[in-house]
């Protein structure tokens, strides 16, 4: 028999090689091979979906019951490690620095502890590794269309992802609306360039921009709906003229991110109107296109109240922290948004400590989150499926 604390070690020994080996977006063929060889060794059956390397280990009870699914994500980030922790990365500007390594660690560890209980076990469980989650349109959405993931079918779908603010020994959950939807847009105006120095003679598109940007402001500060989250920000504006040149062309890039579907289509055609219209007022053109992310993040209430049970029994009730909605974005909410689940937001900070944020490249997360997360989804599947 494996006790808790040599399985936490194993399981921490499994995020330090994933760690050391990370691989970009749907590219994970080793991080994908290296899973499976696990799952291979303990019997436990593995299916791919058919889509890049996105695979499903399955855990079948004894008795028949209703599906419950866990999603870890397999992808780094295109970043390179200042960590200095031993087991940093080996491949050059690649790195988890969002805790993938983190979230794979742990499904591991849930699957051969179902799978070890099997016999106890009523339903099914199916532990989904999602392959390019940090990049759109994100591997969810294409595993929730193929024939494997709908004969599986899901009752109630589970995610974890590590959270450096919260320190370690602590779980966050937050019931009903949690995380925004993403997309992406960029705009090109096109005016008439020149020597700056005549600008009667031009159509300036740098002055144009600039009012399409503060224009577009007005989407959130008065158009959109009081009681929806919603932002506008733009990160990037090229305009390839000198100090005495005007350029022809300007390209703005930005993000939008909301909560509420129909006034994220209605605030997609408001962008549209308002760039177009402001930029026919200088007699300049625009171009529009608005890439659209993920979803929003729906936690289901009842769901999201036997995390926090669970946690309380588990870790203490100051072990367990409401959250609030924040506006960042997760493609679990493709799960989310078919069945009911719950996003669950783990302590990875060093207590007292100016813990690096998520996508740095010191990111350093605590490993002893990983047990805790561990024992957590255990308990929690466990009394679902006994």
């Amino acid at each position: 028999m494996i006790s808790k604390s040599d399985s936490e070690n194993i399981l921490v020994e499994y995020r330090r090689h994933l760690h050391k080996h990370p691989e970009l977006s749907f590219q994970e063929v080793k991080t994908s091979s290296y899973i499976k060889q696990i799952f291979a060794t303990e019997g436990v059956r593995v299916e791919d979906f058919g889509t890049h390397h996105s695979f499903a280990a399955i855990v079948e009870g004894k008795l028949p019951g209703k599906t419950y699914g866990l999603r870890a994500e397999l992808d780094a980030l295109p970043i390179t490690e200042t960590s200095g922790v031993a087991f940093a990365s080996v491949n050059p500007n690649v790195m988890h620095a969002c805790g993938h390594d983190m979230h794979m660690a742990i499904a591991i560890g849930v699957t051969l502890s179902l799978y070890r209980q099997r016999d106890k076990l009523k339903g099914r469980f199916v532990a989904i590794f999602e392959s390019g989650e940090e990049v759109l349109p994100g591997g969810a959405q294409t595993i929730i269309q193929t024939k494997l993931y709908n004969e599986l079918k899901p009752d109630a779908m589970f995610g974890v992802h590590v959270l450096p603010e919260l320190e370690v020994g602590k779980i966050g959950v937050c019931p009903g609306k949690y995380m925004a939807s993403g997309d992406e847009v960029y705009i090109t105006v096109k005016g008439k360039g020149g020597h700056a120095a005549l600008p009667h003679l031009l159509i300036d598109p740098i002055i144009c921009a600039a009012e399409i940007v503060l224009g577009l402001q007005t989407l959130v500060s008065r158009k959109a709906p009081t009681l929806i989250p919603t932002v506008l920000s733009f990160g990037r504006i090229e305009a390839n003229g000198a100090t005495n040149i005007i350029p022809d062309d300007v390209s703005i890039s930005g993000t939008f991110r909301t909560m509420d579907e129909q006034w994220r289509e209605e605030a997609h055609n408001l962008i549209q109107q308002t760039a177009t219209g402001i930029a026919a007022s200088h007699g300049a053109k625009c171009e529009v296109e608005i890439r659209k992310g993920y979803p929003s993040i729906f936690n289901n209430p009842e769901l999201t109240q036997l995390v926090k049970q669970t946690a309380t029994e588990l870790l203490g009730n100051d072990k367990v922290v409401d959250l609030e909605p924040r506006m960042t974005t997760d493609d679990f909410a493709y799960f989310s948004n078919l069945t009911p689940s719950v996003f669950i937001r783990l302590g990875a900070g060093f207590p007292g400590s100016d813990n690096p944020q998520l996508h740095r490249p010191n990111f350093n997360p605590s490993e002893g989150a990983i047990g805790i997360a561990h024992s957590l989804l255990t308990k929690i599947l466990l009394t679902l499926m006994k």
